[in-house]
């Protein structure tokens, strides 16, 4: 389904997360280091803010493995997409635990806190876990170590196997995260609830992060705030620093737990379905017919712009972007084929409504290399398209139907192929770029990164700002 309005959403005021780190999976992404001495083998907290892209394969999210696959400690989503960890322990009996919930929005940032203090005489405050502040209460296992017991996740030992974002396991890394990382925080030796890394929002009720800075984090503990795009793995509370692995600095993102910017949707993935990859940033559609893929994100009023790289353009350039104001149907459907989506044809420049106003004459042809930008005034009911930096039609606007006559309620900026018998490569930039720009401009409020700028050109004889789809943003519209 598509998500409208991400759970979990950036709420204004207090403190601010500048960054996070994208993992892409296909990459085999992760961050590395030897843990030495711990301050406790018994005691640790973790705190994590996660943005998952990749859903179905187990991925790890932190991973120490002692002396070989059977003496480590690992926490990870599972290929049902539960949150589990399993850890071995001294004595009988090891951790394994799993939840009941499932962890399937790619629209929201999750707030994860992991307490463990194998010291406490009530077997169940051994490991307690907390998503978004509240404390998880149904797990589909849920076995305990005996009191007292040490635990190989808080042991150091060998070179380069604790790992963020994947394991090390039968020789290499495995496992790999694919999504986005903000504010990770691991303290040694403390036992610390949720209210130390985050806090209810006074007038929404959202959970939202607060400084940790000044927290104490012990001998191997760290606080990762991704801030350094050329050390992306340093600590920001100490030495403890982390090496990449086929991470650079186009992964750092400001997409992050307080402010939550579009990607696309991955569950919204019907007829021919696509392939996601890098943060779900990128599609690649299929071959054999044509379907469109939409952001996470829907729009009801505002002023709002992405871009869209074609990275590679199907057979005659049959490329479609444009906006969607309904999911893609599970029957033969393509962008700009029902009344409230529309479609910019790459393979002669026209606009594509049917049932609306059907096929109209409209800019230029693109290919392979262009850069399409999306102007959605849905104040106005006006959509504009430039190539390049090229505003089309002379910025005269497309009229639209209003956001409330579409089949959702809201808009979702959207791409595709056109059925030509192959396949298009996407990469969607809503104001965190997967590619390498030659020139980075921000929206009027200081947020997004685009190849063009967003408030430059005339639209209708006017000039207008159009914004980032952040939640930053929407939450400056809709007050």
């Amino acid at each position: 389904m598509s998500i409208i309005i991400p759970a979990n959403s950036a709420v204004g005021g207090g403190f601010e997360a500048t960054n996070g780190l994208r993992f892409d999976q296909g990459s085999s992404a992760y961050l590395k280091r030897s843990l030495g001495t711990t301050t406790s083998q018994q005691k640790g907290t973790f705190s994590y803010w996660v943005k998952r892209s990749d859903l179905g394969d187990a991925q790890q999210i932190y991973s120490n493995e002692v002396a070989n696959d059977n003496n480590r400690g690992y926490i990870s989503f599972e290929s049902n997409d539960s949150w589990r960890s399993v850890i071995v322990a001294s004595g009988s009996t090891e951790i394994v635990v799993k939840t009941n919930r499932l962890f399937r929005d790619v629209s929201a940032w999750y707030h994860i806190v992991v307490r463990i203090d194998t010291t406490q005489s009530t077997s169940t405050n051994r490991l307690r876990l907390y998503v978004n502040g509240v404390q998880e209460t149904s797990f589909e296992t849920y076995q305990i170590c005996d009191q007292n017991a040490t635990l190989k996740i808080f042991e150091g030992g060998q070179t380069n196997k604790n790992l963020i974002g994947g394991i090390y396991a039968s020789g290499s890394a495995s496992n790999y995260l694919g999504g986005y990382l903000s504010e990770f925080v691991y303290c040694d030796g403390q036992t610390l609830d949720p209210t130390s890394f985050g806090e209810f929002d006074e007038d929404s009720g959202v959970w939202k992060a607060i400084n940790v800075s000044g927290l104490t984090f012990g001998n191997m503990g760290f606080y990762l705030d991704f801030e350094d795009s050329s050390a992306l793995g340093n600590d920001a509370a100490g030495s403890n620093n982390w090496s990449l692995v086929n991470l650079t600095a186009i992964d750092q993102t400001t997409d992050t737990c307080t402010n939550n910017f579009a990607t696309v949707n991955s569950l919204d993935n019907f007829y021919e379905a696509s392939t996601f990859s890098e943060g779900n940033l990128k599609i690649v559609t299929e071959s054999g017919d044509y379907s469109y893929n939409t952001s996470t994100i829907g729009l009801s009023s505002g002023k709002w712009y992405c871009e869209v790289f074609v990275e590679g353009s199907p057979t005659g350039n049959a490329s479609i972007i444009g906006i969607a104001g309904r999911m893609s149907e599970a029957s033969l459907g393509f962008l700009g084929g029902y009344l409230d989506t529309y479609g910019f044809y790459g393979a002669n420049g026209n606009m594509y409504n049917i049932g609306g106003n059907g096929v109209t004459s409209y800019g230029s042809g693109y290919g392979v290399n262009s850069v399409i930008g999306i102007y959605m005034d849905l104040d106005n009911n006006k959509l504009y398209f430039a190539i390049n930096g090229s505003i089309q039609n002379s910025g005269t606007g497309y009229t639209i139907l209003a956001p409330n006559l579409t089949k959702a309620g809201f808009y979702f900026p959207a791409a595709a192929d056109n059925y030509n018998g192959s396949s298009g490569t996407f990469r969607l930039n809503f104001g965190n770029p997967i590619y390498a720009l030659s020139s980075a401009n921000t929206d009027v409020n200081g947020y997004g990164s685009f190849e063009y700028d967003p408030s430059s050109g005339t639209f209708d004889g006017a000039s207008k700002d159009f914004l980032a789809i952040c939640t930053k943003n929407l939450s400056e519209v809709n007050s």
